[in-house]
């Protein structure tokens, strides 16, 4: 079977020839040596181009005599959760939702990241006492990574 760290190693080869923004997202390799690579770029754009040299960049190094395998390099998708650090940076001012690993979620804009947290930002009109209308109120919330069981885009056509 094909090694994990020898794909991640090919492919970090070819991204830092690159020069460009593009990370791994994730990699996955089944019993059957299918291989699937995905990748995201810091800029948000992943091209074609990008991942088609990657791709030559792997196969030229692994040896089909030994092993034969099946390769798939890609973007990561829009609908897809994120995997790694990079994504929650890459996507500060968009609109996620996070589900926490025991129960319940949480919409809003990524306004800052560390190590340790995200925090969010939330408007909503609210009805205050006292007054007539509902007005804008901002919270924000101070997320932990390790209470994070799952983070996607909120995909908007407004």
């Amino acid at each position: 079977m094909i090694g994990k760290e020898t794909v991640i190693e090919l492919a970090q080869e070819r991204i830092n020839e690159l020069k460009n923004d593009l990370f791994i997202v994730d990699i996955n390799i089944s019993s059957a040596n299918n291989i699937q690579l995905f990748l995201d770029s810091e800029s948000g754009k992943v091209s074609i181009q990008d991942c088609v040299s990657v791709s030559r960049n792997i196969e030229h190094n692994l040896d089909r005599d030994k092993e034969d395998f099946q390769l798939s390099v890609s973007s990561a998708g829009m609908d897809q959760p994120f995997k790694v650090h990079k994504q929650y940076i890459k996507n500060i001012g968009r609109e996620v939702k996070v589900i926490f690993n025991e129960h319940g979620s949480q919409e809003g804009k990524i306004i800052a990241v560390d190590s340790e947290k995200v925090i969010l930002e939330q408007e909503t009109k609210e009805k205050i006492e006292g007054k007539k209308k509902k007005e804008l109120v901002v919270n924000k919330y101070e997320i932990p990574f390790s209470d994070i069981k799952q983070t996607k885009l909120v995909i908007s056509f407004k």
